[in-house]
C-alpha cells in the first residue's frame, strides 16, 4: 500500500529545550556556571610545555624570511603577554577568592546556608 505523502504541508518542529541542552552538552560538554568549579582536569604539564613551544616555532617558522620578519619579535613579545594576562587574571580570581574565604568564614554563624558558601568558595579555589 502506498500513500501519497505531501512534505509541503509538515509543520516545522522546533525542539524542545530539553533537545537543545543534549544537544549542547554532546557537542561542547559539561560547561560549568561561572560560579561553579571547574571539574575537568588541568593539562599534563609536558603536553602544555609542547604546546607553547609550538606556538612560538609555527610563528617563527612561518615569518622568518618573509617580509613580516621584522614584527617577528613584536609579535612573539605579544604571544608572551597573553600568557602573562591569563597569568594575572587567574592571581586576581585567586586573590579575590581568598578574600571571600575569609569573609565567609568571619560570617560563619553555624548555619547550613554559611556553611555551604564556604565549602564552595573553597571547592572554587581550588579549582583556580
Amino acid at each position: 500500500m502506498t500513500t501519497d505523502h505531501n512534505d509541503d504541508f509538515e509543520p516545522h518542529h522546533s525542539s524542545s529545550s530539553t533537545d537543545q541542552v543534549l544537544h549542547e552538552l554532546q557537542l561542547y560538554g559539561y560547561r560549568p556556571f561561572h560560579d561553579e568549579p571547574d571539574p575537568r582536569p588541568l593539562p599534563e604539564a609536558n603536553i602544555l610545555v609542547g604546546s607553547i613551544s609550538d606556538i612560538f616555532d609555527a610563528l617563527v617558522v612561518a615569518l622568518a624570511d618573509t617580509r613580516l620578519e621584522p614584527d617577528l619579535e613584536d609579535l612573539l613579545w605579544s604571544t608572551v603577554n597573553v600568557f602573562h594576562r591569563a597569568v594575572d587574571r587567574i592571581e586576581r580570581e585567586l586573590d579575590d577568592n581568598e578574600l571571600a574565604q575569609q569573609s565567609s568564614q568571619r560570617e560563619q554563624d553555624g548555619s547550613e546556608v554559611k556553611s555551604v558558601e564556604l565549602e564552595r568558595l573553597t571547592a572554587e579555589g581550588q579549582t583556580l
